[in-house]
């Protein structure tokens, strides 16, 4: 069961995976090892699954990013999604019980290769829907 202390390591570690075991220890009053342990079982529970960076996808090179709702037929919808993971622009493939069955992020480098990929996922078999909405601004 975690606790304050965890879930304000969690907290730290989520703004800046980077951020010293020292600092968070000195932010908790508590000692060095003591974050050691606590975010070793963090992670041995599955609470913590791993570490990333964030990125700013347009300094890369991609000028859209999108949201793309994605609608299958019942017995096409394992298959799609198999798809869609393997796709490398695809940044992230949830499932969904709101408007779309499955909801994707996709980087593009432009208008052109957005078209084309949505063009791509229309002519999937068993995708009935493709919903792409471009993000203007992310704010958090």
């Amino acid at each position: 069961m975690v606790d304050w202390k965890d879930l304000k390591i969690i907290e730290m570690l989520r703004n800046n995976a980077r951020t010293p075991f020292t600092k968070i220890a000195e932010e908790l009053g508590v000692t060095e090892s003591t974050i050691r342990k606590r975010v070793k079982a963090l992670e041995k529970s599955g609470a913590i699954i791993g570490y990333t960076i964030n990125v700013d996808p347009v300094k890369l090179g991609y000028k859209n990013i999108a949201l793309i709702g994605i609608d299958t037929a019942p017995e096409n919808y394992f298959e799609v999604v198999e798809k869609l993971i393997s796709e490398e622009e695809v940044r992230s493939v949830s499932t969904s019980s709101g408007d779309h069955m499955i909801m994707i992020e996709y980087w593009a480098k432009n208008n052109k290769e957005l078209m084309e990929f949505t063009n791509k996922l229309n002519s999937l078999k068993g995708v009935t829907k493709v919903c792409p909405a471009i993000i203007l601004e992310k704010l958090k």
